[in-house]
């Protein structure tokens, strides 16, 4: 049978989701913990790979299994078994049709950037900082430009395997909730490292050293040593996975500090 999970994880002390030969990926945890219950080994699909340091407020995976358990094992269970910073949040059974990454139809991302003089200590590792003043009305009016199909060349990482770096950029806006900027991308897939390269332009125009209209002349010029440098993971979260409406699967968590 065909189980599909969501779960929450933070980044920090992770080598991204990805398994790895030493045993740092979410993956490799969250794989481990599966197999205790199932009785069998199980190797678990996720609907993207977050880098490291990066979090998942939201992170939807699907495994194969012989067993037959309740879907409470495979959320109570399984998360008796993971290290701490990491929770199945719910599982479903679906049908082989169902495939974590490849049925998945829109992903978003959310970057809390802390804009304050002073760094963080107790959110150390789980916000981006700035320590100047931060115009996010000037960062919505560049984020404009990104909406629609784009080559999204200038914010593309050289180690992207990509086949295309043309995407369709749903969403991109900037809300201030006090001294925190939430800063939501939706799109139908992300290049390598899209969005904190995005950050880290949209950080220069808001704090004046470039203008709204540079984000659109970077996009256009394709040409990613123009751009500012990629920002710092901590404060990225993947928050959001869509599937056809066919499979009824929840598309975001609303339990996170930051919903």
């Amino acid at each position: 049978m065909r189980i599909v999970i969501a779960l929450e994880y933070v980044g920090v002390g992770f080598c991204g989701w990805q398994s790895q030969p030493s045993g740092c990926g979410v993956q490799d945890a969250l794989e481990a913990a599966v197999s205790v219950i199932a009785g069998e080994k199980v190797g678990v699909t996720a609907a993207g790979r977050t880098d490291t340091g990066v979090h998942a407020a939201f992170q939807v995976a699907h495994f194969d299994t012989t067993a037959n358990r309740p879907l409470t094992a495979w959320v109570r269970g399984v998360n008796s078994h993971l290290p701490h910073g990491v929770a199945v949040l719910w599982a479903r059974q679906v049908d082989d049709s169902f495939h974590a990454r490849f049925a998945a139809i829109e992903r978003g991302y959310r970057y809390v950037l802390l804009n304050h003089p002073v760094r963080p200590g107790l959110e150390g590792g789980r916000v981006g900082w700035h320590h100047r003043p931060l115009d996010e009305k000037a960062m919505n009016a560049a984020a404009a430009h990104l909406i629609g199909r784009h080559d999204f060349s200038a914010f593309r990482a050289a180690e992207c395997q990509a086949k295309s770096p043309v995407k369709e950029l749903r969403l991109a806006r900037i809300e201030r909730r006090g001294d925190y900027l939430l800063c939501d991308f939706r799109a139908d897939g992300f290049l390598h490292h899209m969005v904190r390269n995005l950050m880290g332009s949209l950080v220069h125009i808001g704090v004046g050293t470039q203008p709204p209209e540079w984000l659109a002349e970077l996009l256009e010029g394709r040409d990613r040593t123009r751009a500012a440098p990629t920002f710092d993971a901590a404060g990225l979260y993947l928050t959001h996975i869509r599937y056809p409406s066919g499979f009824a699967l929840p598309e975001t968590s609303d339990r996170w500090p930051f919903a």
